[in-house]
């Protein structure tokens, strides 16, 4: 695998890094009076494995739908399913507005079980499946890397290093988070309170820019090879 490959991984994994799951609980966990070092690496370790599980299925299914439908990308009734999927996601990335607040979300649902009383192993556990399992659904980064891994054509051992590599990346600035909080104690507790707040903020709007832009070049690619500009073209032209 080329280093500009490695790079694009790297940068995939640092914009996953920045979810829900993956920081602004973890920086909920480390604004708690007392921070429980057990539990905390507990959920960034769910997290990872549950991610590290989806990325062996994505590749496996992919290498296996490759081999079984390796001229299906050449139908024309798949572009037009991709134009109507990219259409969708673009419509969709609409309801992802920062700005609207509409009462309680399940970001505050999460933090009341990590303030509270049930905040135990087994509640970190069902709670770092939970995260990871409800951002399935648009962890555009994250199946983008997996395209990246599977058209790289590694063997099993090189792609499974790489997949682990990536979730590390992911979790990263969790750990680093929480080392700082382990030396620094209160003295970070400000700035972390500042960046849960910018990321609780920020964190669906920038999901809807995410959505928008990749139902966008998903609508473009399908286009071009059903040759609609083309079309379009012809038609301004009166041809």
């Amino acid at each position: 695998m080329d280093l500009v490959t490695l790079a694009g991984l790297a940068g995939l994994a640092l914009i996953d890094s920045t979810s829900i799951g993956t920081l602004v609980i973890p920086i909920w966990m480390l604004l708690a009076p007392r921070v429980r070092a057990s539990r905390f690496l507990i959920y960034l370790a769910t997290v990872a494995v549950f991610y590290a599980v989806v990325g062996v299925i994505l590749v496996l299914g992919a290498e296996a739908a490759t081999a079984a439908f390796s001229g299906l990308a050449d139908a024309r009734w798949v572009s037009w399913v991709q134009l109507a999927a990219g259409v969708g996601l673009f419509a969709w990335s609409f309801r992802f507005d920062g700005k609207r607040r509409r009462g309680p979300g399940r970001a505050d649902r999460w933090k009341a079980r990590l303030t509270g009383e049930n905040a135990t192993v087994t509640a970190m556990i069902g709670l770092g499946v939970g995260a990871a399992a409800l951002e399935v659904a648009t962890m555009l980064p994250y199946l983008a890397a997996v395209g990246l891994i599977t058209s790289a054509d590694l063997p099993v051992a090189g792609w499974l290093v790489t997949l682990a590599g990536y979730v590390l990346v992911m979790i990263l600035p969790a750990l680093l988070l929480g080392g700082v909080r382990a030396l620094a104690r209160d003295r970070i507790a400000p700035l972390l309170e500042r960046l849960s707040t910018w990321l609780a903020t920020h964190t669906e709007g920038a999901l809807g820019w995410v959505l928008g832009i990749a139902g966008f070049l998903l609508a473009r690619d399908a286009a071009f090879r059903l040759g609609l500009f083309g079309l379009i073209d012809r038609w301004s032209t009166g041809g």
